[in-house]
């Protein structure tokens, strides 16, 4: 037996999403079955859809940022009951007994984790050999891959933190940010606005490094306490030598030397926008003054629950637009253009128009 769902999903790297119909495993004993209410739109989504990666398999379902409710349990769950409020966000399982996984680090696991979309399927109970994502009406997950969403939060504007949050979340928590640091967060996007809100509510002096100067009202409002202008050269040397941290969201290839010259020495810039060759570094950079460059991917399960709890106490959420299914393939294109502010959520009651 099987579960019937709903979604949008594309056939061929070079067409639309479209609507698709197809089975989702049913429950074991360790299963949460969710009633998906809204999905995030990333751009990896895009990147995916498209094959711009590589690897992709078709049909393809995309959507990793899900908050739904539970429509029912398997015997043996114990930490979730029917009704409560969850998320799944990139990951739906992983190997579960290497190094990293014994660590609650499921996203660095050693024999890699399952992406929720596009993923070999381990577990079976279908016909399809790949999970399906989020942009559809149900998901069937494991429960220790399932988070617990704070009901305080809007839950449509909370479904962007099971990726956007988390991978910026991270790399803050982990390089101990937090109250007399200076933090510089590069770039405006939808990884960049939530860097400001964390590193702002972590009680850091956040400034905002953009090449648009449009960006920084919004910045400040969002959080920032300064706004450094990356084209601005002679406001880029004034203030090199002066950072305690950089989270660098720059979502392609470029040249990291200016920024390089910002940190103090011992300092760290984290990629976690630039999946893609780095145009430029020069060792110089860091070798005079001890800097480092490090990269993140999201984070496990354990922190991801962390950063939830963190938002629902600071009552912190992403910045969205709300769109409908149908809309899809208009907010690639708008997403590709940076025409939002700054994550579209797709709202799944909509498949049933």
């Amino acid at each position: 037996m099987t579960i019937k769902a709903i979604g949008y999903a594309t056939h061929d790297p070079k067409k639309d999403l479209v609507p698709f119909t197809f089975e989702r495993r049913d429950p074991r004993q360790q299963d949460v079955v969710i009633d998906i209410l809204y999905c995030g739109v990333c751009h990896s989504d895009i990147h995916s859809a498209r094959n711009e990666w590589g690897g992709s398999s078709y049909p393809l379902v995309p959507g990793h940022e899900i908050v739904g409710r539970v429509q029912s349990i398997g015997e043996a769950v114990s930490k979730f009951k029917v009704g409560d409020l969850v998320g799944v966000g990139c990951m739906v399982d992983s190997c579960r007994h290497c190094a990293s996984c014994d660590e609650g680090l499921e996203q660095y696991c050693n024999n890699g984790f399952t992406g929720t979309y596009g993923g070999k399927d381990k577990i079976g109970g279908t016909a399809h050999p790949f999970t399906f994502g989020g942009y559809s009406d149900k998901i069937t997950v494991d429960e220790r891959f399932v988070l617990r969403i704070p009901e305080n939060l809007d839950s449509a504007a909370t479904s962007p933190l099971l990726c956007a949050g988390i991978t910026t979340y991270s790399p803050l928590k982990h390089w101990k940010v937090g109250p007399g640091q200076k933090v510089g967060i590069i770039g405006l996007g939808g990884l960049g606005h939530m860097g400001v809100k964390f590193a702002h509510a972590m009680g850091a002096t956040v400034v905002m490094i953009t090449t648009s100067p449009s960006k920084g009202e919004d910045a400040k409002k969002l959080g920032a306490n300064e706004v450094l202008l990356s084209t601005d050269a002679a406001a880029m040397k004034a203030e090199q030598n002066s950072f305690d941290f950089l989270l660098n969201t720059i979502p392609v290839g470029h040249d990291v030397d200016p920024y390089m010259l910002l940190l103090k020495r011992d300092a760290t810039m984290v990629i976690v926008g630039s999946i893609e060759p780095l145009t430029k570094t020069n060792g110089i950079n860091f070798i005079f003054r001890r800097r480092s460059m490090a990269g993140s991917l999201i984070g496990g399960i354990p922190e991801t629950q962390e950063m939830l709890d963190f938002c629902g106490e600071h009552n912190i959420v992403c910045d969205i637009e709300t769109i409908a299914i149908q809309e899809i393939n208009q907010a690639y294109e708008r997403t590709i253009k940076s025409d939002v502010k700054y994550r579209f959520v797709i709202d799944m009651a909509t498949l049933k128009a």
